[in-house]
């Protein structure tokens, strides 16, 4: 007799990437016809070398890096960001409004965990990130879903009408994962005053800010004002990962802003799962912090620059749209009778590209799913963008 299983964990989904990569089994790449691999947001080069040079010296002699931490992560990291967020979004932000977690998925668990129990909502956008939705279903939380209108925007009134008794939060993630598009500012304030007068949480996911087409410091520019509000703490939470910028993704560094309160019970959620943050990798997040402000800045270009090439190179591609794109992805729709995650598989069979169909992203419930596509492209140069194009040209589904 097999034992027990939680019922709400069976219910959910398994990871999508995890299922996309099983996809390749059995599956040669010759040299002619290499794996175009564009399912999965992280970065696949090491840090840059002063980076790795810090964390080597930690690791040999600080001895400190090796023990438990505090729970909230270390004084010094949540000191820097509270320093350079107030000054990048032009308010006032507190240390002991700062707390640091293992990654950006784990600083929505917690900041969940504290908002909504089983019974209760939470509001997603679709396509809606799945690690989200995940949670909330294994946590016996209702994902109510907020479709998107052009630009795969969220619309403020559309959201108010499913607010309910039992809804507790509102999850934005700009720029948006799966659909890259970057939430004008006043939309995002939209957002806030509606939370603000229903006392539900507006959660702000900018894991990746730092390749939004307006948030540069050296321009000064910057995505949103909600900062600048003196009573932000009282509705805004805030997400944030150190992985994309500066290629910590195994180190597993993020970071919550909210109300000291809020952190207070985040703690408790903190405590019980992981003790304390990595203490190396939130060593080199702060050496980057510290240190890599120019080197960020030209990543963020290079992104950009691959943007550019994707928007230009879906001109060009007979039958495929291009319904969002910023920071690290593409969302397109295609033109083939066939649902996505059937042509998902195909293409890796035959064209060698490796994507995510937009069922993984959207509720059964939303057909348009089986027409679209994710295409993850920061790990992909310019000549690989152009060989991705050539392949979905010739791809007949």
């Amino acid at each position: 007799m097999s034992l027990p299983l939680n019922p709400a964990m069976a219910a959910t989904f398994p990871p999508p990437v995890m299922e996309a990569r099983r996809w390749l089994e059995g599956i040669e790449f010759g040299p002619d016809r290499p794996l175009i691999n564009v399912s999965q947001a992280a970065p696949v080069d090491s840090p840059p070398l002063g980076l790795r040079q810090a964390l080597a010296e930690a690791a040999l002699n600080d001895p400190q890096a090796h023990l438990y931490g505090p729970v909230l992560g270390l004084p010094a990291l949540r000191e820097e960001i509270a320093v350079q967020w107030s000054a990048a979004y032009g308010g006032t932000i507190r240390p002991a409004q700062v707390a640091i977690t293992q990654g950006c998925n784990q600083a929505f668990t917690a900041v969940m965990s504290t908002l909504a129990g089983a019974g209760d909502e939470v509001i997603l956008p679709t396509p809606w990130y799945f690690n989200h939705k995940m949670w909330l279903d294994m946590q016996g939380v209702t994902t109510v879903p907020l479709p998107t209108g052009e630009g795969l925007l969220p619309d403020p009134a559309q959201a108010a009408a499913l607010i309910g008794p039992r809804t507790r939060a509102i999850a934005l993630v700009s720029p948006n994962n799966p659909g890259g598009a970057e939430y004008p500012a006043a939309l995002i304030a939209a957002f806030r005053d509606l939370c603000r007068a229903h006392g539900i949480a507006l959660i702000l996911d900018e894991t990746y800010r730092d390749f939004d087409s307006r948030h540069s410091p050296a321009t000064g520019g910057r995505p949103h004002d909600l900062f600048t509000d003196p009573d932000w703490d009282d509705v805004l939470i805030h997400l944030y990962s150190f992985s994309k910028a500066y290629r910590l993704t195994g180190h597993r560094v993020g970071a919550i802003v909210a109300a000291s309160a809020r952190l207070a019970e985040v703690e408790k959620f903190l405590d019980t799962v992981a003790i304390c943050p990595s203490q190396l990798g939130q060593i080199g997040a702060l050496w980057g912090m510290r240190n890599l402000r120019d080197w960020v800045e030209g990543e963020r270009r290079e992104i950009l620059a691959r943007r550019a090439a994707m928007e230009g190179g879906f001109g060009a591609l007979e039958g495929w749209r291009l319904l969002g794109c910023g920071a690290y992805f593409a969302y397109v729709e295609h033109p083939f009778a066939a649902a996505s995650p059937d042509i998902a598989r195909r293409l890796v069979r035959e064209e060698a590209v490796l994507m995510l169909p937009g069922t993984m992203f959207q509720p059964a419930t939303h057909p348009e799913g089986a027409r679209q596509f994710r295409i993850a492209f920061a790990n992909v140069d310019s000549a690989g963008i152009a060989e991705l194009f050539h392949r979905l040209a010739r791809f007949r589904g």
